[in-house]
């Protein structure tokens, strides 16, 4: 048996094992998986627009004019003139001086965090940030400082802690989501933004999740708090709300020019695909001319989210479109997820190292084309299952992050991050190796610096402390 066969029937063992699910058709509300019609309850195409015919006429029609591929990177000869007008509507649409495709926000995130941090300069990150942010972050080479989830009092506390750069001067960038992938919770972005001018931080968030769904006319997190000339990059993605693929950048024009000449994801990619360019715009034509979309997202999420109360999961009321429902165990999410397709409803079971460990879950995503009556089938379908499995719907919530980290941190991990240490220094200085089955197969990920602390956590005695140091 070869390295790469134990590895696998490890994976296995563990009940992290993974292939790949066979969609056959358009991605609608209702899909055909493996031949079998379904309810789909996991897709990012929150507002329906992937399989809107204005959607996939104009992508057909791109392909006529402008051909299948840009041929070359956007610095060569890729740059064409629909890539220039889809920029130009992102920009108004999100309120920026000028805006960047990206060929993914996975190459968004790394072009972007690459260019505006390296080594000797400190990135400060949310715990819980996705992963195409924490390879960002590790691959700028720059020093990372991973904050507790959502924790501002925290955030300022490393700010303070790590008040230096290179040459003296402070090159500081802090990162987040702004609705987070897996829980489908925000990021207190006025209080970032607060503290990231106080310490003169430069801020980047990224609205994957965002647009479509929150703000003024979906326009996203940043829009719904008022912060538009205050975040300096805005990171999104063309490939969830808006029904196609690739991903930009919005921020000054001196910023954009500034990501042409050193977002190295973008100067060695192929530009983005024209079709999917022109299938973006038509869909950001609709998401304007047609904002009811927004409002029936919000209420779908609003109707699942009450259905899944009823059947007693621990689910709060709100317009929010992600939701989680969290197991714990990686065999029996997989196992809930088998049954529901059973039933004819799809949502996939999420392991590590995706979510933390402990914290498999179903993550349900509601769109604006489902049907009240199919989300409400669907949340019986979840409550009676979960019963008939010896689940208790009621117990179906995430543990508390300390604990998380608790089960996932090798003790001299704890005391590198005990003393503020970065997740870097951390990792290099812990003696018990990455173990499969310990770690339930997942990659490490960071921790925040205070995991390990006994004492609860104090702003004003830390940073007394600090300063006295």
């Amino acid at each position: 048996m070869s390295e790469i066969e134990e590895r696998l029937t490890e994976l296995e063992r563990l009940g992290l094992g993974r292939r790949l699910r066979l969609i056959s058709g358009p991605q609608g509300p209702t899909v055909l998986l493996e031949g079998r019609p379904v309810l789909l309850l996991c897709s990012n195409n929150y507002l329906g627009l992937a399989d809107h015919p204005r959607v996939r006429e104009a992508a057909a029609d791109a392909a006529m004019r402008w051909g299948v591929g840009a041929g070359a990177s956007r610095l060569v000869s890729g740059t064409m003139t629909i890539h220039r007008r889809l920029e130009e509507r992102l920009a108004a649409f999100k309120g920026s001086e000028a805006c960047l495709l990206f060929g993914s926000g996975y190459l968004a995130n790394l072009g972007v965090i690459g260019a505006l941090a390296g080594r000797g300069d400190t990135i400060f990150s949310d715990e819980l940030n996705h992963a195409s942010i924490v390879d960002g972050c590790r691959l700028s080479r720059a020093e990372v400082v991973v904050y507790r989830h959502r924790d501002v009092e925290h955030l300022e506390w490393s700010l303070h802690r790590h008040a230096g750069g290179r040459d003296g001067q402070a090159r500081r960038l802090i990162v987040s989501d702004s609705v987070f992938s897996m829980d489908g919770d925000v990021a207190p972005l006025s209080e970032i933004a607060e503290v990231a001018r106080d310490y003169g931080a430069r801020t980047v968030i990224d609205e994957a999740h965002a647009i479509g769904n929150l703000g003024p006319d979906g326009r996203g997190a940043v829009a719904e708090a008022g912060l538009e000339d205050e975040i300096d990059v805005v990171i999104g993605t063309l490939g969830k709300a808006l029904g196609s693929y690739g991903a930009y950048a919005c921020a000054s024009t001196e910023i954009v020019r500034y990501l042409v000449n050193t977002a190295r994801s973008l100067i060695f990619s192929t530009a983005p695909a024209p079709p999917a360019v022109a299938g973006a715009l038509a869909a950001l034509d609709l998401l304007q001319e047609r904002p009811h979309r927004v409002q029936r997202l919000r209420s779908n999420a609003r109707v699942l989210r009450a259905a899944l109360a009823a059947e007693g999961f621990p689910v709060a009321e709100s317009d929010m479109h992600i939701v989680p429902l969290i197991i714990g165990e990686e065999r029996a999410a997989m196992r809930l997820c088998q049954e529901a397709i059973e039933r004819g409803v799809f949502a996939q079971a999420i392991r590590p190292p995706t979510v933390p460990s402990g914290t498999s879950r179903l993550r349900l995503t509601t769109m604006a084309s489902h049907t009240p009556a199919e989300l409400r089938m669907a949340a019986g379908v979840f409550g009676n299952l979960a019963r008939k499995l010896g689940l208790d719907p009621a117990s179906m919530t995430a543990p508390p992050i300390e604990r998380r980290i608790a089960t996932e941190t090798a003790p001299d991990e704890f005391a590198a991050f005990a003393r503020g240490t970065s997740y870097e220094a951390a990792e290099a200085a812990a003696a018990v190796p990455f173990d499969l089955e310990r770690d339930g197969g997942r990659s490490r990920e960071p921790v925040t610096a205070m995991a390990g602390s006994s004492a609860p956590f104090d702003l004003e005695r830390e940073i007394s402390s600090a300063r006295a140091a």
